[in-house]
């Protein structure tokens, strides 16, 4: 079974849900990027000002997408980092129970042990 399949649906909420606030600040971050340099570019180039008005939406929005995925890929591996260390510890402290639970069958049988012999030898 693939490491997806295991995960739950609320797992996958939460990272989709992370995954678009990431996307919708990243849009906004640098959708003022690039419209501080869409407005120095009208102020400084004449190239820039005989684009048409088409042409500088698609440049602006160009960067909003980019910087949407930039930011929503961050998030989710981030994310993803987290819940992958969550695990960690639960399989940990899973693993740690285990163990105890097995010094503890040990111990319970060298005691079984050596009291037959402490006997045997007090005779």
């Amino acid at each position: 079974m693939s490491r997806q399949n295991r995960r739950t649906a609320e797992e996958q909420d939460a990272a989709n849900s992370e995954a678009l606030r990431g996307a919708v600040v990243g849009a906004a971050k640098f959708g003022l990027v690039t419209l501080a340099l869409g407005f120095a570019g009208t102020i400084l180039s004449p190239i820039y000002r005989n684009l048409t008005i088409q042409f500088k939406v698609y440049i602006q929005m160009s960067g909003m997408t980019l910087g949407g995925w930039i930011e929503a890929d961050r998030r989710l591996r981030s994310y993803e980092f987290r819940a992958l260390n969550a695990r960690r510890k639960e399989k940990l402290k899973e693993d740690e129970k285990v163990w105890k639970k097995w010094e503890r069958l040990i111990e319970e049988e060298e005691n079984k042990e050596k009291q037959p012999s402490a006997s045997s030898e007090s005779r």
